[in-house]
């Protein structure tokens, strides 16, 4: 275990320390309390993201060895500046019209407005994230090739309704006018926008790597270089995308802890990295091929979460809930594994 989790270890003493001088240098005294919602944060962000760890995991086992190096290195930077930082300023600049600099600089120094702002950008940041999850699910599920069936009787179903093309888009548009019938007046826009979005993002990511694959880029060619040709890179961005759709329940939910974005930041960052670390370790030790329904489990806490980010459009659910139902799919699908284990010696 502690060679697959070193780098977290020291990535969270490098996080408390940084977390403790910030908050000391705003208020001085507030450094303990401060640590305190950091732990809380982090662990917060890997109970969120179990599910994501063994999607990754789905993905990374594509990858060279340098690649999935990368996805700890350049992912981690990615994740920690670009999803749980930048991310968010880009879509309340964009959804609250106020200018990028100008967001950065509350969410800098006034954390009360960037909290406010962030707020009223609520529903469509939640509905771009629901809308490419929920295509992630319905591509895993609505596949008429897939002959392996966690909860059989609907799983098969599901898989029968892949004959229809195009069946998980038309869902999600479907789930789109929903919420943004039910939303109010003012969101209506934004939430179309946001969750239109969220399915072209998808589609052009999904595309482009299943053309890859199509053209047998070979594996090989991983190691070459940074190229939008090269199969592991799209996996990489792929894998970066899913990221930024799960870290945005977190960072939205985050506030009710702390409105400093800086601490918020550091918390989410070393959750993610721990993520990270798991999803490294599920590759290595050939996880999802010992147990066959625990990529089964996380697409079904994909779905839930999914669900959960359209409702949140309109009404706000507890990130407890969405922790739960997600720990419970991936429970469920890990017992129902060691079951079919034993059956089978």
């Amino acid at each position: 275990m502690l060679k697959y989790f070193t780098g977290s270890y020291i990535f969270t003493l490098l996080g408390f320390i940084l977390a403790y001088l910030w908050a000391e240098h705003l208020h001085s005294g507030s450094g303990y309390a401060s640590l305190f919602i950091v732990f809380v944060l982090s662990v917060l962000e890997v109970s969120l993201s179990f599910d994501n760890a063994v999607i990754n995991a789905g993905k990374l086992e594509k990858m060279s060895a340098k690649w999935q190096h990368r996805f700890l290195t350049w992912g981690i930077l990615i994740a920690v500046f670009g999803m749980r930082f930048l991310f968010p300023i880009c879509i309340v600049s964009i959804f609250a019209r106020v200018g990028f600099l100008d967001v950065i600089n509350m969410a800098l120094n006034n954390a009360d407005m960037y909290a406010h702002y962030l707020h009223i950008s609520h529903p469509p940041i939640i509905t771009f994230g629901g809308s490419f999850l929920i295509m992630l699910f319905f591509s895993y599920f609505f596949n008429h090739e897939k002959d392996i069936h966690w909860i059989k009787k609907i799983e098969q179903k599901m898989a029968f309704l892949g004959h229809f093309k195009s069946i998980g888009i038309t869902i999600t548009l479907i789930l789109i006018y929903l919420t943004q019938h039910l939303a109010h007046v003012d969101d209506k826009y934004e939430i179309t926008i946001a969750g239109l979005a969220g399915i072209i993002t998808y589609l052009l990511i999904d595309g482009f790597s299943h053309m890859l694959e199509k053209h047998q880029v070979a594996a090989s060619s991983c190691s070459n270089g940074f190229s939008l040709k090269n199969s592991c890179f799209v996996n990489f961005l792929y894998l970066e995308l899913i990221d930024a759709s799960f870290s945005l329940d977190g960072v939205l939910g985050a506030f009710a802890l702390s409105k400093d974005i800086v601490i918020i930041t550091i918390g989410l960052s070393i959750g993610a990295m721990f993520v990270r670390s798991l999803t490294i370790m599920l590759v290595e030790k050939k996880t999802l091929k010992q147990y066959k329904y625990l990529e089964h489990g996380a697409h079904w806490a994909i779905g839930a979460l999914a669900a959960i980010m359209f409702i949140s459009a309109i009404h706000e659910v507890s990130e407890i809930i969405t922790g739960l139902i997600g720990f419970v799919f991936i429970l469920s699908a890990f017992i129902s594994s060691l079951r079919e284990n034993k059956k089978q010696n």
